[in-house]
């Protein structure tokens, strides 16, 4: 297994515990050429990558920016930037290419704003798939009824394989429901609602039916329809071995952690306060939280079996399901999270090193220390988290509560491992936008702000000694920004230095 050991970004080696197909009863395919994973970056095409190289295929991974963190992440594999609403860039994508996954969505854009792209980044995958002689293309969509579906976000799911579809390419559609395992946004909502709260007000929408299914078995299915030929241009359902309500998830979930938790019927069922407060209770944000809630009023459970005869082996119970994610979180072995790509927009945003026309303002504070460099720089990397921000930490939560409470990201998004960071990486409200070890790690904020904000933490060389700087930049957007600025100004004194104090003493 991994050890809880600092890391590079260039290392992201699983294991053969890491992963799922160790035996799938199905056979990697001879011949299968290339094999393109669309959305690789995010929580799906994440750990569906490592399985495909682990199984001697020929992988190229597309996102949409910082091909490079890609290729260093996965060296076996061949990174592309592409972006699904541009078809120009699709076509680089696509040469070469046997077998398409399709495993875009723009969920993150909210309830509002993800249906005209979803819908034009699927037409635009389909065309130039046909026109680069693509064979095949896999689309892991959602189970649902669409002319019944009561959630917008559902409906446009099957939408998008009904575009898919359109094409001269072979289409399997996969369609599932709540997906759980460690890092995915499903679970941790669950998760963190029953063990933050005593009592939990049930609306009669959270009584209708679902079929869970355990994450390493959608991986499972994804890479058995590739190696089983007789399910292209098929749709199938997949879904665990039981159909539970959600109140039943949440008890059992409960069981699981031995918590008592008191379940009530709620005279209410508007579901935007539900979602609206399960974002503040949870890490997962408000956007997503009022999509994936839509989707509760709907029963989705499997109509078709055919999965289980084409791919036959036994799916993990939902019990099961959430005993291997807690247990992942417990050994630090989380390798992909819905964060991963949350805002939707993060791997496109403007880095510190672009700015045009430099910064608004910054502030420096700076110690001197003998210790080495590679302890301060690990001591550096603990940061955020569980274990807070050495300093101050009610500082850090209040604006934290105060961007979740404004519809942003907050702190609660916590951080994907404790013991590791990679480029992209989430610490709280910040993302990891360059790293190099021993010597620097720099932040980009994702909170909502009047402007674009940064944090650089540096180790450097002064007369013989170790000098431990931290740098807040700020870019500031009109008058409101410049007030942000002077106003929080005479926090960073207490905070800063406080952080770099302590950084000093941890190391």
């Amino acid at each position: 297994m991994d050890s809880a050991q600092q890391t590079s970004p260039s290392t992201f080696v699983p294991d053969l515990y890491a992963l799922f197909c160790h035996d799938l009863p199905t056979r990697p395919l001879s011949g299968a050429g290339k094999v393109l994973v669309s959305g690789a970056s995010g929580y799906i095409g994440g750990r569906l990558v490592p399985e495909l190289v682990a199984r001697g295929y020929q992988v190229r991974a597309m996102v949409r920016a910082d091909a490079a963190v890609c290729g260093a992440r996965w060296p076996e594999v061949e990174p592309v930037e592409a972006d699904a609403l541009n078809p120009e860039s699709l076509r680089k994508a696509f040469a070469g290419v046997q077998t398409a996954y399709y495993l875009i969505h723009s969920l993150l854009l909210g309830p509002r704003g993800f249906e005209a792209a979803d819908l034009q980044a699927a037409i635009n995958f389909r065309d130039a798939a046909a026109q680069s002689g693509v064979q095949r293309i896999i689309y892991l969509g959602g189970l649902g009824d669409r002319l019944a579906s009561k959630s917008r976000h559902l409906q446009v799911r099957m939408r998008v394989a009904e575009e898919l579809k359109q094409g001269p390419v072979p289409v399997t559609i996969l369609r599932a429901a709540i997906i759980i395992g460690s890092g995915s946004a499903s679970y941790e909502i669950i998760r963190h609602l029953v063990n933050r709260m005593p009592v939990l007000f049930i609306p009669r929408w959270a009584r209708t039916w679902c079929q869970p299914i355990a994450i390493r078995d959608v991986i499972k299915y994804l890479v058995g329809v590739l190696e089983t030929p007789e399910t292209a241009g098929k749709d199938l359902d997949i879904g665990g071995p039981e159909i539970l309500t959600y109140e039943l998830l949440l008890n059992t979930f409960a069981e699981v952690i031995h918590k008592k938790i008191l379940l009530l019927s709620a005279p209410i069922s508007y579901l935007p306060i539900y979602a609206y407060a399960a974002s503040l209770l949870t890490p997962v944000p408000a956007p997503i939280t009022l999509s994936l809630m839509e989707g509760l009023k709907d029963e989705v459970v499997c109509r078709n079996t055919d999965i289980q005869r084409l791919i036959p082996f036994e799916p993990l119970s939902y019990k099961e399901a959430v005993i291997r994610a807690l247990t992942r979180e417990e050994q630090d072995r989380v390798y992909t999270r819905w964060s991963d790509a949350y805002p939707r927009d993060c791997e496109l945003a403007i880095k510190l090193s672009e700015l045009p026309s430099g910064l608004s303002y910054s502030t420096t504070y700076s110690i001197l220390s003998d210790k080495p460099a590679r302890a301060l720089f690990h001591a550096i990397c603990q940061v955020g988290g569980k274990q807070g921000w050495f300093h101050n930490n009610w500082m850090w939560r209040a604006r934290g509560g105060l961007d979740r409470i404004l519809f942003g990201v907050g702190s609660q998004r916590g951080r994907k491992s404790a013991s590791t960071l990679h480029v992209n990486d989430v610490i709280d409200f910040w993302r990891v936008e360059d790293f190099q070890e021993n010597e620097r790690l720099l932040l980009r904020s994702e909170m909502k702000l009047p402007g674009r904000a940064w944090l650089k933490l540096t180790i450097g060389e002064e007369e013989g000694r170790r000098l431990l700087s931290i740098t807040a930049y700020f870019d500031a957007r009109g008058v409101f920004g410049k007030i942000y600025w002077y106003l929080f100004w005479p926090f960073h004194l207490s905070i800063f230095q406080g952080l770099i104090r302590q950084i000093e003493q941890r190391a």
